[in-house]
């Protein structure tokens, strides 16, 4: 991709990532244009769930699931009456009772606020082993914050995941990542190496996609080819807590678009690059636009529940024009 003129690669991925919008059409059902689960929260982290969860909604999915500890679950319900929370992530018997959601659910978001104590992480663990070896449908995962966390301590936990899973490191988790799988010491830098992060998403399954956060983002793919595109327009200096969160919402739904249209043996675009990648630059994009627009309103002041108004304004202007 370094022959290609960067601006006229992203107004291609654009193009494509309106392909991946489903028509809002009277003959849908509820849950037809995704259904998506987010596993996360703690007792001190409540918002970051949250933003996931509502971004997922705001994007264009149908539903939006919360698994979280029994004390996150009356201040994530409080936050709004949209999202469907389940108090269980921290039950002794919580994959059993997670379990019977699973095939409802299109995607799972893992990390948004999860913490790191050992027996949810241990639980999550466990989750993303039942869901590699679902029979007959696979259950895609997006994997950021503490999700990261967890994959540095195991990488093994998500290595050749057969179903396809998107990682979203910021610069730090990059940096840990790319210790713990490839026992390299890079630095945490905002302007990411391309080779770098392809190099990561190489390592752990063709089915892997990396998005490296930065000044601009990096999106590679594990698979063969040189499938490695960045996302440069939008964002801002203002680095506010939620953006991140904001970001793994919207590529959840984005995530499911592109697997329905996977399923559709739409393979790839005319750009070649494949869905899941079209998907991740759709979510950095529209994320970028949001930050870029709440810091024009806002300033210094800009937050993260700034973006979320946004979305809609945003998402008309990228996706359907």
């Amino acid at each position: 991709m370094c022959d290609v003129d960067i601006s006229q690669m992203e107004a291609q991925l654009l193009k494509e990532s309106r392909m991946l919008v489903p028509p809002m059409e009277n003959i849908l059902y509820k849950g037809k244009a995704g259904r998506i689960g987010v596993v996360g929260g703690s007792l001190e982290y409540t918002g970051a769930p949250y933003f996931s969860a509502i971004s997922a909604l705001k994007v264009g999915c149908d539903l939006s699931h919360v698994f979280c500890p029994l004390n996150a679950a009356p201040v994530i319900k409080s936050y709004s009456p949209e999202l469907i929370v389940h108090p269980i992530l921290d039950a002794e018997d919580a994959l059993e009772l997670i379990k019977p959601w699973l095939p409802r659910l299109h995607i799972l978001i893992i990390g948004p606020g999860l913490g790191r104590e050992p027996g949810i992480l241990k639980t999550v663990s466990s989750l993303i082993q039942f869901c590699r070896y679902l029979p007959g449908y696979g259950k895609p995962l997006v994997i950021d914050a503490d999700g990261l966390f967890m994959v540095t301590e195991n990488p093994e936990v998500i290595r050749n995941y057969p179903s396809g899973v998107i990682l979203t490191p910021n610069a730090i988790e990059f940096s840990r990542l790319a210790k713990a799988v490839l026992d390299k010491q890079w630095d945490p830098t905002p302007n990411p190496n391309p080779e770098h992060v392809k190099s990561l998403a190489v390592a752990l399954g063709t089915k892997t996609v990396v998005v490296h956060k930065g000044a601009s983002d990096v999106i590679s793919t594990g698979s063969d080819g040189d499938a490695v595109v960045k996302c440069t327009a939008g964002g801002s200096g203002r680095r506010c807590g939620g953006q991140g969160d904001i970001l793994s919402g919207a590529l959840g739904t984005f995530y499911c678009w592109a697997a329905a249209e996977a399923a559709r043996d739409r393979h790839e675009g005319v750009s070649g690059i494949p869905p899941q990648v079209v998907a991740a630059y759709a979510a950095c994009r529209l994320t970028r636009e949001c930050n870029q627009r709440a810091v024009a309103k806002k300033g210094r002041s800009a937050l993260a529940t700034d973006m979320l108004e946004e979305i809609h304004t945003v998402f008309a202007a990228l996706f359907e024009n």
